[in-house]
């Protein structure tokens, strides 16, 4: 059975303020560490305030609500869990938003956001023990390992047929990952019209995250923001959030 890790540290709240280039924020708020649901808006600073961009819509995580993630937030002094590899918690805190990635050969998205079409040789490693874990590769010939198989992106599931990195335990967006504190995390559609939750990923009907994908610029260096209410609510001020 796997333990939750829990952790009491100290922490410098201006290390978490969101960065004063980062114009473009999604926000997601959960009712409590143990919710798998969450409302989500899309905020852009414009004259040095945020407003909203894309009015707030409904979303599900973790099938055991939220854990603190590793993104750019530090160490928070808080005694719930941290998010370790199949816990079946989004990651909460702070993260950097990545490209997109999906079944169709085009889509729509922001002309600077990276888009890669999903073969059956794209994997995503969430094997802690391998030297890859947490990264994207691209392999030479069709799977044929089991821990290949495994691996693979494009497993004929709708849900995952078009989805937008977030950089939790980051290993593509100029991170290092630790082994074990979590991988694969993305926003993508929900299943069963949002009736399933996740295994720690958030996901949101298709019709809003093909929108998202459109409106995601790199240039506005976007961020997501997941905290549950009460702590958002502790740290708006101090995180400069929207």
């Amino acid at each position: 059975m796997k333990t939750l890790i829990f952790i009491l540290l100290s922490v410098t709240w201006a290390n978490a303020q969101i960065p004063a280039d980062c114009t473009q924020v999604v926000v997601g708020i959960s009712n409590g560490w143990n919710s798998s649901h969450a409302s989500l808006t899309l905020y852009e600073k414009r004259g040095g305030t945020w407003e909203v961009a894309v009015k707030t819509w409904q979303a599900r995580l973790g099938e055991n609500g939220l854990a603190w993630g590793r993104g750019l937030h530090p160490i928070i002094k808080s005694s719930a869990p941290i998010k370790i590899e199949g816990d079946k918690r989004a990651p909460a805190g702070i993260f950097k938003i990545g490209g997109a990635y999906g079944y169709a050969s085009k889509i729509t998205h922001h002309q600077k956001l990276p888009y890669r079409q999903i073969t059956p040789n794209d994997l995503w490693v969430e094997d802690q023990t391998s030297p890859h874990y947490n990264k994207h590769l691209i392999i030479n010939s069709l799977p044929k390992t089991r821990w290949q198989q495994k691996a693979q992106m494009r497993q004929h599931d709708d849900a995952h047929s078009l989805k937008l990195y977030i950089g939790h335990n980051d290993a593509i967006l100029g991170g290092k990952p630790i082994p074990g504190r979590g991988s694969a995390i993305f926003f993508h559609i929900w299943r069963d019209a949002g009736d399933r939750a996740t295994a720690g990923c958030t996901t949101m009907p298709k019709t809003v995250l093909t929108k998202l994908i459109a409106r995601i610029d790199p240039d506005q260096r976007p961020l997501y923001v997941l905290l549950p209410q009460f702590e958002y609510q502790r740290l708006k001020k101090s995180w400069r959030l929207p």
